[in-house]
């Protein structure tokens, strides 16, 4: 758990670190993250500033808190020292939290968390400091998963009981805001799904994602194995196995990407076998809801719903195609094949067999050498004005619909100059 321990920046005059930083001291890693509690604020952020060029500002003036970025990434934050440090580390979330270091290297720890940490145990402080910010809960799951520690038993029955108090509206709901990075920061690491399952198991996911929670239960068959939340996670899983460097917005995708199945589920259709026809375009409008409900920017969210949306297409047979899908779904690559690999991988169901499963790597390949082969789109043949003056109509969709078929005959190949698009455009006007 522990190793050697990094080396801690000059301590500012009469400060103590507290909090994560000593924490992760303590566990060998070396801190991004500073707090400071010192004497003057105020004096302490602008000399700080001063030895490292970096840039210090006030963070709540009426409180005297302040914060300087570093031009390495590293924050530090500088509040008032409080008259009783030890009641005030009694105050806070967790007890490997409820730490604080001297400039002289000594360790207060008045509730035992250099301890909890050497047992990889996550203990709370009590559970007034729990209740008293119920956002707690689910900072204990993504400790549990970015720490590798294990909640103690009382700690987790009072998780358990704020989800059930959030859900009961006997506890205010923390700013959704706040949920969101939580849970960003649990997405981010490699174990995100089993933190996943971990709201669910303990009662926060359906407080953070309804509508994910649906597919808890709700049975697939086919090329499935695990139901339809099971799957997800596990397609999770299998994107972060393979893809470590996945962005948010993928991760996101992924594990949202079946999110609209459990709303689509039909048995009447087909009495041989469950159908969920449409709900790759249900999902997508789920997806955009719930990650619009958390905040999160609105070009993460169409990144993430376009991507739910494009799942389920078809892989191509041929070159020809492949050409087609590339540039028809360009903007969503290499991602799309990352989530739609993952969504395969993640299914083990009787209808998976190793030749269905050889037969979608090879269409995978044929789309990554198409793209390979033309990475961007290549310039236009021809511009509106040119579509106006050749068919002799008025501006209009009728124009830029014959701009994208020009551009789908050029990446196909089918066209390679101007005099070769007009000809199209004119053997074609009757189907435009």
């Amino acid at each position: 758990m522990f190793r050697r321990r990094p080396p801690l920046p000059l301590f500012p005059v009469g400060a103590l670190l507290v909090g994560g930083a000593v924490r992760d001291w303590l566990r060998g890693v070396a801190p991004k993250d500073f707090d400071w509690a010192v004497p003057d604020p105020a004096q302490a952020a602008r000399e700080l500033a001063a030895q490292v060029g970096g840039s210090a500002f006030p963070l709540d003036e009426a409180r005297d808190y302040w914060r300087v970025h570093v031009p390495e990434g590293v924050q530090h934050d500088f509040v008032p020292q409080p008259d009783d440090v030890a009641d005030d580390l009694r105050r806070r979330d967790f007890t490997v939290n409820a730490l604080a270091l001297t400039a002289g290297g000594k360790l207060l720890d008045p509730a035992g968390g250099q301890a909890d940490l050497r047992a990889r145990r996550l203990r709370m402080v009590s559970e007034a400091n729990l209740r008293d910010d119920p956002l707690r809960a689910w900072r204990a799951v993504r400790f549990e998963v970015t720490l590798g520690l294990r909640m103690d038993a009382a700690t987790e029955a009072a998780v358990r009981q704020v989800a059930a108090d959030l859900a009961a509206v006997r506890l205010p709901m923390p700013a959704l805001e706040r949920v969101r990075d939580e849970v960003q920061a649990l997405l981010a690491h490699p174990d995100a799904a089993r933190g996943v399952r971990r709201l669910e198991d303990l009662g926060l996911l359906a407080l953070t994602l309804p509508e994910l929670r649906e597919g808890v239960g709700v049975q697939q068959g086919g090329f499935h194995h695990l139901d339809v939340f099971g799957h997800e996670l596990e397609a999770l899983h299998q994107l972060l196995a393979r893809f470590p460097d996945a962005d948010l917005p993928l991760r996101w995708a992924t594990l949202l990407h079946d999110v609209g199945k459990p709303r689509t589920r039909d048995t009447e259709m087909r009495p041989d076998r469950t159908t969920f026809y449409g709900h790759e375009r249900v999902g997508a409008e789920l997806a955009r809801q719930a990650l619009t409900r958390l905040r999160l920017p609105a070009a993460e969210v169409d990144r993430v719903t376009a991507l739910v949306r494009a799942h389920m297409a078809h892989l191509p047979i041929s070159e020809r195609e492949a050409r087609r899908f590339v540039h028809r779904r360009r903007e969503l690559l290499p991602d799309l094949l990352r989530l739609m690999l993952a969504d395969r991988e993640a299914a083990r169901g009787p209808q998976s067999t190793p030749a269905t499963r050889h037969a979608y790597a090879l269409g995978l390949e044929r789309v990554l050498a198409a793209l390979e082969e033309q990475p961007a789109p290549p310039p236009p043949l021809l511009t509106g004005r040119d579509v106006m003056a050749l068919l002799g109509v008025p501006p209009g969709p009728a124009i830029g619909e014959a701009l994208r078929a020009v551009a789908e005959a050029q990446a196909l190949g089918e066209v390679r100059d101007a005099e070769e698009a007009r000809a199209f455009l004119l053997g074609q006007e009757g189907g435009l």
